[in-house]
């Protein structure tokens, strides 16, 4: 149940005393299922107001992921409050840049920004896993995460969006191919991943990035937030571009971690594979099942880069009977 604003600003003020708000400005955020607010007062710093509607577990759980992950090095935004009953969460306002709106900027000026970010998203790789034994993480990418995810793909976008029979779709995900994608995957030596790691989750203050929207970290593959990133439908990165930051990326990391170039990308295109299946799916029940239109706006160009990144597969991990598939399909936009 949404909780009116005079109320919201009565219980800001229990919960920061000193900070004296007169004004709540709603945020649009995306497909989430929370509702932010940016409180107001005079000659104070803002404060962002989070409240859970309750419809997904893993949001309770986002401030004790935020001080594990500012504990390691991890650019977050700082808890100020919580308040478990009502559902509210106070956080320090990083401002409204994010790294969506450097979309288009020359790329002189972008490269400084995606470096920041897979500077940062290292550090996260890094933590091991260990450290995290005690936190209340999502579900890890195994074999039947990544097979939901084709199947999540296979309704919500196929059936869904395209009206792909049910026939033809059930045939599609009980390929060989697809199967062995997900196996290879999940039998990939795993780390801590943000899981929802694209341009509007990214913040730019004074530079550099901070990261928002974590509360789904699970252990999983770096590949598949770096495909989150350099492959997001919301975002136009060149080929070149591409390739120049999955160097940076790799420069990063200690020469022992380093997996050779051929099978780092490898792994990268598998996992772009499975991102933008799931981002599709994602797309297609917003659109059909939340009735939040403005998604089907990405379906096109997150289907194009899905054909762009399957072509990029290597010849023992092609995927030739998606591929085919995809040629047919036409949005109305």
């Amino acid at each position: 149940m949404s909780i009116p604003g005079p109320v919201l600003l009565s219980k800001t003020e229990e919960a920061l005393p000193g900070f004296l708000p007169t004004v709540l400005h709603p945020i649009q955020k995306g497909g989430s299922s929370r509702r932010f607010f940016r409180a107001l007062a005079p000659g104070q710093d803002s404060v962002i107001v989070v409240h859970d509607l309750g419809e997904k577990e893993e949001n309770r759980h986002y401030a004790a992921l935020a001080e594990f992950l500012s504990g390691h090095g991890v650019p977050v935004p700082k808890v100020l409050a919580v308040d478990h009953s009502s559902g509210l969460l106070w956080l320090e306002d990083l401002g409204s840049q994010d790294l969506w709106a450097s979309r288009h900027e020359p790329w002189s000026t972008r490269r400084l920004l995606y470096q920041s970010v897979l500077r940062e998203a290292s550090i996260l790789h890094r933590i091991p896993l260990n450290d995290a034994a005690e936190l209340h993480l999502q579900k890890a990418f195994d074999e039947r995460l990544y097979r939901w995810e084709q199947e999540y793909f296979s309704e919500h976008c196929l059936g869904g969006i395209f009206g792909i029979s049910e026939c033809l779709r059930t045939a599609l995900l009980g390929s060989s191919d697809l199967r062995k994608q997900a196996k290879q995957l999940a039998a990939k030596p795993r780390q801590l991943v943000h899981r929802d790691f694209q341009s509007q989750n990214i913040m730019i203050r004074d530079g550099s990035a901070w990261f928002i929207d974590f509360q789904g970290m699970r252990p999983g593959l770096a590949q598949y937030d770096l495909a989150s990133l350099l492959c997001d439908p919301y975002v136009e990165i060149s080929p070149e571009e591409r390739s120049e930051m999955l160097a940076f990326y790799r420069s990063l990391l200690p020469e022992s971690d380093r997996a050779s170039g051929e099978d780092f990308e490898r792994i990268f295109w598998q996992c772009a594979v499975q991102r933008l299946m799931q981002a599709l799916g994602a797309y297609g029940f917003l659109t059909l099942q939340c009735d939040k239109p403005s998604f089907s706006a990405h379906v096109e160009p997150a289907l194009r880069k899905l054909r762009e990144v399957l072509s990029k597969l290597h010849p023992e991990d092609r995927l030739d009977e998606l591929a085919e598939l995809l040629k047919e399909l036409k949005t109305q936009n």
